[in-house]
C-alpha cells in the first residue's frame, strides 16, 4: 500500500504554481515535489502518482516518480528534477519567432501519445470516468446530464493513451529530450478528448488567465492553435479542419463540467451549461 513520506520545505524552492497544485525543486537533488492546493484529496496525488508510474513503465518520456509526499498540510507527489527545462508554453513566450518550430514538435509528440497502446489494467478509461462523474454526481442541468451520457453510451473508444491535460505548458524540452509532465488526468480513449481540451485552452482562457497559466496572450494562443492543428492533422484543407473542429468540440462539452469540479469544486454554472449544451448532439454521433 503507498504510504506518504514527510518532507521539510525548509530543503526546497518553490519553483512553480499552477492551478490546483506548486512545485518545489530540492536545494541539493534533481528532484521536484507536487504539492496539491489544501482541499484536494489525497485520492487526487495517489492517483496521478500511479498513473505517473504506469506512464514512466509503459516508456512514454516524463519524469521519473519517486515517492509520495506529504509537507504534513498538503499532499503529492516527488519526481525527477529535470535541469535546464522550459515548457514549450515558456519558450514560445519568449522567443515567439519559433512558432512553427514547436508547433511541429507538439504536433510530432501529441501524435507519438496518441498511438502509445495503454495498459488499460494500471491506466483509467476517460469515457468511464466521465461516465462515473455523470451518473454519481448533479453538478450539471438534467439536459446536459443526459447527452453527455448518451454521447458516453454511444462511444467506440481506443485503448490507446490522451493526456488528459494536454497543452504547451504540460510538456517541456531540456534541448535534448522532451517529455510529458502533470499526466495526473492521463488515460485512454480516443485523441478528440486531448485536442477538444486544448482548443478550449487556447480559445477561451482570456489575456490575465493564458498569462498565468501559459505566459502568453489568448490571440498568441489562438495563432499557434491555428499553426499545430494542420500539422497534427496532416492536412491544410479548410473543409477538413473545419469538420475536425466541430467533432472535438463535443468532446470538449462532456469534459469540460468534470475538470471544473477537479479545480474548483462546485457545480458546473448554469449559464455554461445553457451555453454549451447544444455542441452535444442529441442524435447519432
Amino acid at each position: 500500500m503507498l504510504s506518504y513520506e514527510n518532507i521539510d520545505l525548509k530543503e526546497y524552492s518553490q519553483s512553480g504554481e499552477g492551478g490546483t497544485a506548486l512545485t518545489y525543486k530540492h536545494h541539493s537533488h534533481n528532484t521536484l515535489a507536487k504539492l496539491y492546493n489544501p482541499g484536494y484529496e489525497a485520492e487526487m496525488a495517489v492517483q496521478e502518482f500511479k498513473v505517473a508510474e504506469a506512464v514512466y513503465d509503459l516508456g512514454i518520456p516524463t519524469p521519473k516518480p519517486y515517492r509520495l509526499v506529504t509537507d504534513g498540510q498538503r499532499l503529492g507527489g516527488e519526481y525527477e528534477f529535470i535541469p535546464g527545462k522550459r515548457s514549450f508554453a515558456r519558450i514560445l513566450s519568449e522567443e515567439p519567432q519559433r512558432m512553427q518550430e514547436i508547433a511541429r514538435a507538439f504536433a510530432d509528440a501529441a501524435i507519438a501519445l496518441h498511438r502509445t497502446p495503454a495498459d488499460t489494467s494500471r491506466i483509467p478509461s476517460v469515457k468511464e470516468v466521465l461516465r462515473s462523474f455523470y451518473l454519481n454526481n448533479d453538478l450539471v442541468t438534467t439536459e446536459y446530464k443526459e447527452r453527455a451520457l448518451a454521447f458516453l453510451d454511444k462511444l467506440e473508444e481506443p485503448t490507446t493513451c490522451v493526456h488528459g491535460d494536454f497543452h504547451i505548458g504540460n510538456i517541456i524540452t531540456d534541448g535534448t529530450r522532451t517529455l510529458w509532465i502533470d499526466i495526473g488526468q492521463l488515460g485512454y480513449g480516443a485523441p478528440e478528448w486531448d485536442l477538444g481540451w486544448f482548443w478550449t485552452m487556447t480559445h477561451n482562457l482570456g489575456d490575465a488567465r493564458a498569462d498565468f497559466l501559459l505566459h502568453m496572450t489568448q490571440d498568441s494562443l489562438v495563432s499557434f492553435w491555428n499553426t499545430f492543428l494542420p500539422l497534427y492533422l496532416g492536412t491544410t484543407d479548410p473543409a477538413a479542419i473545419g469538420e475536425y473542429t466541430r467533432k472535438i468540440l463535443s468532446y470538449y462539452a462532456v469534459r469540460v463540467p468534470y475538470m471544473f469540479s477537479l479545480v474548483h469544486h462546485e457545480a458546473f454554472p448554469e449559464e455554461g451549461c445553457k451555453a454549451l449544451v447544444q455542441l452535444i448532439p442529441a442524435g447519432n454521433l
